[in-house]
Formats: C-alpha cells, sequence, structure tokens
C-alpha cells in the first residue's frame, strides 16, 4: 500500500495501527487494532490495486434468554449465514447477578461459561436511569445468552434491520422480532446499533483470543467488484 492510503487511513480512523494481509489474491485486509488493546476494531478494510474495495465491519448479535428458552438461536444463526456474513465468534453464557453482597453461585462453580453482573450492567449503561431497568437486567439474568459476532460488508446497519423494530407489535414481518417476538420486553435478539457501539459491546463480551479471523470461501462471490 502507497503513502497517501496509509495517510488517510490514519486520518480517517484515529489512533490505531494499521496491519495485516489478506490472503485473498489482489488484496490486503487491514486490521486496525485499538491503541486500548482488547479487541480490534469492528472495521476491516480491504485494499487492492484498485484502491479501498470495502470496508467489513463486525458486530455483537446476542439471542436473548427468551430466545434460548425458544430454541430460536439456530433460527437467527441460520438467517445471518444466509444473508452472506461470517461468524467469528460465539459462546453460550450465564450472567451471574450478585444478591445480598453474596453471589448465587459460589467462587468455585465460575468458570468460562459465566459472566459477572458488571458485564450486563456496562452493555445497558445508558438506560440505567430508566425505570425498567432493574426487571431488564434481571430478565438478561434469568437465563443463558448466545453471544456472537459476525463479521460482513455494512453487518452494522444490515443486522439491525434483519433484527427489527424494538418493539414488536412495530416490527416488520420477515424480520426476526417480526417473526418471533410478541411483547418489547421479550425481544428475542440484540444488535450493537453503530460500528462504535460494536466495538464497545464486542469488547465486553468476548476477547480478543475468542474471535477467529478465517477465510470463506464465498467471500469473492458476495464482495467481488
Amino acid at each position: 500500500m502507497g503513502f497517501f492510503p496509509h495517510c488517510a487511513l490514519r486520518s480517517l480512523l484515529g489512533p490505531g495501527r494499521v496491519q495485516g494481509t489478506s490472503r485473498i489474491p489482489g488484496t490486503k485486509q487491514l486490521l486496525l487494532s485499538l491503541p486500548h488493546g482488547g479487541v480490534p476494531s469492528s472495521l476491516m478494510l480491504r485494499y487492492s490495486s484498485g484502491g479501498l474495495i470495502r470496508t467489513q465491519e463486525r458486530t455483537l448479535i446476542a439471542v436473548k434468554p427468551d430466545g434460548v428458552q425458544r430454541r430460536l438461536v439456530g433460527d437467527v444463526i441460520r438467517r445471518f449465514e444466509r444473508r452472506g456474513f461470517k461468524l467469528v465468534g460465539m459462546k453460550l453464557l450465564q450472567v451471574l447477578l450478585v444478591l445480598s453482597g453474596s453471589r448465587i453461585l459460589p467462587n468455585s462453580l465460575l468458570n468460562a461459561f459465566q459472566a459477572p453482573e458488571k458485564v450486563l450492567a456496562e452493555h445497558y449503561h445508558d438506560l440505567k436511569k430508566k425505570p425498567f431497568y432493574p426487571n431488564l437486567i434481571k430478565y438478561m439474568s434469568s437465563g443463558p445468552v448466545v453471544a456472537m459476532v459476525w463479521e460482513g460488508y455494512n453487518v452494522v446497519r444490515t443486522s439491525r434491520a434483519m433484527v427489527g423494530d424494538t418493539d414488536s407489535a412495530d416490527a416488520a414481518p420477515g424480520t426476526i422480532r417480526g417473526d418471533f417476538s410478541v411483547h418489547i420486553s421479550r425481544n428475542v435478539v440484540h444488535a450493537s446499533d453503530s460500528v462504535e457501539v460494536a466495538q464497545r459491546e464486542i469488547s465486553l463480551w468476548f476477547h480478543s483470543s475468542e474471535l477467529v479471523d478465517w477465510n470463506c470461501c464465498s467471500h469473492s462471490n458476495l464482495y467481488h467488484v
């Protein structure tokens, strides 16, 4: 990559480091590593001799406890795979609440499949002053959550459209919530609402070592220009 594209990327994306080479012939994949460490940025830029051709984003999709209980995890995964997005991270988690200064489960039972309550508190930090916040945290810790990271071109905006309106009464048929949700308090799935929010949420739920950067055999059919 020449001097000017490097400068342009640094100017547009701010502090960080551009690195990496794609295994796709004729292109380079540029990963912007964030200065504070942790999970790489949810922006992945592909560059070829013809210039910057596609912006690969990453977003957090989480199947909420009601979706897991209703066995809808497979349906959610199927929709994102059929749309052409690539799964780069997934895990099943049970969020632990703290009650009266003591955890529901003893420390000896804490493991990689459980997450502390502070993860939810940080995830929903902008809703802390809402009257429904306590019930929201109680609901999100009532059962397992399947957290996923999906990658693809414009995946943040597209996934929001696929998920549908927060209120199931307004969610269009064909969207996940429009097809499966019957009430706003049980709306099946979460999706990051911006690239910046996706970066923060992915770093909350995943460590960088839990995300897999792999080559999809259908990439040239999906993104060729």
